[in-house]
């Protein structure tokens, strides 16, 4: 069940995920604003309340980047409005600034700040334990082990933020973010979107106030730290010698890990939901009459290294084992808790209560990953990589963060870097300072181009750094679910970015249809030797809608989508269209002649340029000029 069927429904139970639950918990609470940059595992938080904003009253906000979504969530809490902003890990980093000054300033009413973090970078560049943030920003940190909990918690941290006037870090991970669970319901407020905003001191942090403010948080710390013992999340159960501590999703798998060992008689259970900083006062109830001390969790020994030092400040001479029972890197899950505990605890697996039963030997089909049929990006890098091999042009690229990363794969080979959003451009900055007889090559998409590629470009056009900037434009934020960008074409408005470009001060901009080879050779060739000559910035807008928003519309408007076939009497089978323009609708017979599966071909007609032969073609007669208008 989505959050938009949920809304009218104020008991009972729904299967949500966890980010949906997140966002129930938030709406429950009687959130006012919400704003966010999407980022995979956050990106159905705020995806989820921007669908049932106009309903609820809420309003919400995809913004330009992390920091920008921050402040706007922080103004508002500092305005008396209940506040939300979600990110993924890395994107707190971009966020960080504003995260460490916002527990200076404090706040007058809730505020949620959600950090989805990614153990083992199923979708990210790195992997990062953002409990940490807590530690240097004086912010507490909170982290749910089911859906049903993440909604719960998420409700009451709105309260308790509310009361100690402070902001919070609600952890999830992609495990949590992306399990459904079941999910009690509750009513859902008429919720506060317009407040009053009270100047004082404490929000202009000038260095003679922010001294001041410093002292006043190191209290207020205290006082929080007080006051989460008594967090009815914060539970112990089980009698046993051994006390085993865990928060989160880590505490999920250690549950069912004690189940699975038959260990209910054997150990006590500390199940924490503030993971920083840890009640102390329920510690050394939850270690009263224990010989050891077993903490599990995800990454980063944070909870393990406070426990030491609260059984150390308190005198309490009982061993504490963790992170020496396990690799820090990557996610826990259910079969490392159970070697956890059986290490930690002496346990042969003879008692393990698991059934044995044989796996089945089934042979998966390798499934490179590969631009979705239609995406304007393949016909670009297949000319790109076409032109440099032909001209033989020595390059380096430096890629960003987005769909377009998938040109480091074969056949393109097009991306040399790929280190953060924003990076391509900075990167190349300092490429085109270093390398010589190099033409240096940045590729960065619309949305991370408005979320962090401008100061780059500034810098690269200020310091006349000599790279071609390519700007791929799909209009939309695609990656993580066709979130807008201010590309975006919203009620007829949006921000041009070949305006911004030239605003900037770069003489060469071109605006190309990535479809179109022959000006992708033209204008690419045109940009190099502009860098070659003059030594300056280049700047290439290749523009064409992401195919599957492009699908999206022609579909509702009931438009018909042609699929094209080959001409088995043209084919020579030179592999071109399968192997090196490499779309998957396109396969090979085992003649080596193309075929196209009309199940994948989305009608776009890209591959047809690409065959010499000109044997690839539309089904059956179709009027271009139609469709085009969906792709713009």
């Amino acid at each position: 069940m989505s959050l938009r069927r949920t809304l009218g429904i104020f008991s009972g139970k729904a299967l949500l995920l966890g980010n949906e639950a997140i966002a129930r918990g938030a709406l429950e609470a009687g959130v006012g604003v919400a704003a966010a940059y999407p980022g995979t595992p956050s990106s159905e938080i705020i995806g989820s309340l921007s669908e049932v904003a106009s309903d609820v009253g809420v309003y919400v906000e995809w913004s330009t980047n992390e920091k920008v979504a921050f402040e706007l969530s922080w103004a508002a809490a500092l305005s008396g409005v209940r506040a939300i902003t979600a990110m993924k890990h890395v994107g707190l980093n971009v966020a960080a600034d504003a995260l460490m000054s916002s527990a200076y300033t404090g706040v007058e009413e809730g505020f949620v700040i959600v950090s989805a973090d990614d153990p083992s970078m199923w979708s990210s560049q790195n992997e990062q334990d953002n409990r940490l943030y807590g530690l240097i920003s004086y912010i507490p940190v909170f982290e749910p082990d089911n859906p049903g909990e993440a909604k719960e918690l998420t409700k009451a941290l709105f309260d308790f933020s509310a009361r100690v006037k402070h902001p919070v870090i609600l952890r999830t991970t992609t495990r949590l973010s992306h399990t459904r669970g079941p999910v009690e319901l509750g009513p859902i407020p008429k919720p506060k979107t317009s407040g009053f905003f009270n100047p004082s001191p404490a929000h202009v942090l000038a260095p003679s106030n922010a001294r001041v403010r410093r002292l006043e948080l190191l209290k207020k710390f205290e006082l929080i730290h007080r006051e989460l013992s008594s967090l009815s999340f914060n539970k112990i159960y089980g009698d046993g010698r051994a006390l085993v501590v865990a928060a989160g999703l880590s505490h999920a798998y250690v549950s069912e890990a004690i189940s699975k060992l038959g260990l209910e008689d054997r150990v006590r259970v500390l199940k924490l939901v503030s993971v920083y900083p840890v009640p102390e006062e329920i510690l050394v109830k939850a270690v009263d009459g224990v010989d050891r001390v077993v903490v599990i969790e995800e990454l980063e020994p944070l909870v393990e290294t406070q426990v030491r030092a609260v059984l150390h400040k308190k005198g309490v001479g009982v061993e504490v084992v963790g992170r020496e029972l396990s690799e820090r890197a990557y996610e826990m899950s259910l079969d490392r808790a159970e070697a956890i505990l059986r290490r930690a605890l002496n346990i042969s697996t003879a008692i393990s209560r698991s059934v044995a039963t044989e796996k089945p030997s089934i042979s998966i089909p390798p499934r490179p990953p590969v631009f979705c049929s239609g995406c304007p990006y393949r016909p670009l890098f297949f000319e790109l990589r076409r032109t440099i091999n032909q001209q033989k042009i020595k390059a380096v690229f430096s890629g960003d963060i987005g769909c377009y990363t998938l040109a480091y794969y074969p056949p393109y080979k097009l991306q040399d870097t790929c280190v953060e959003m924003g990076g391509s451009i900075g990167l190349a900055n300092g490429f085109s300072v270093v390398l010589r007889d190099v033409v240096v090559i940045s590729v960065i998409g619309d949305s991370t181009f408005y979320h962090a590629g401008i100061p780059a470009l500034v810098n690269s056009v200020y310091n006349q750094h000599p790279q071609v900037v390519i700007v791929l434009d799909n209009m939309v934020t695609a990656m993580t679910g066709h979130q807008p960008s201010p590309a975006t074409r919203v009620d007829g408005r949006y921000v041009p970015i070949e305006n911004v470009i030239r605003g900037i001060g770069v003489d060469f901009v071109s605006v190309v249809d990535p479809y179109d080879l022959a000006s992708v050779r033209r204008e690419f060739l045109r940009a190099v030797e502009y860098v070659r000559s003059e030594k300056k910035t280049a700047v290439l807008v290749f523009r064409r809608k992401c195919a599957l928003v492009a699908l999206d519309e022609m579909r509702e408007a009931e438009e018909e989508i042609v699929p094209y076939i080959v001409d088995l009497a043209k084919c020579v089978g030179c592999g071109i269209c399968y192997n090196f323009f490499a779309c998957p609708a396109i396969t090979s017979r085992e003649d080596r002649r193309a075929s196209v599966d009309p199940e994948l071909c989305v009608g776009c007609g890209a591959c047809v340029p690409v065959c010499p032969v000109r044997a690839i073609q539309p089904s059956k007669p179709m009027d271009l000029s139609k469709t085009l208008k969906y792709w713009f």
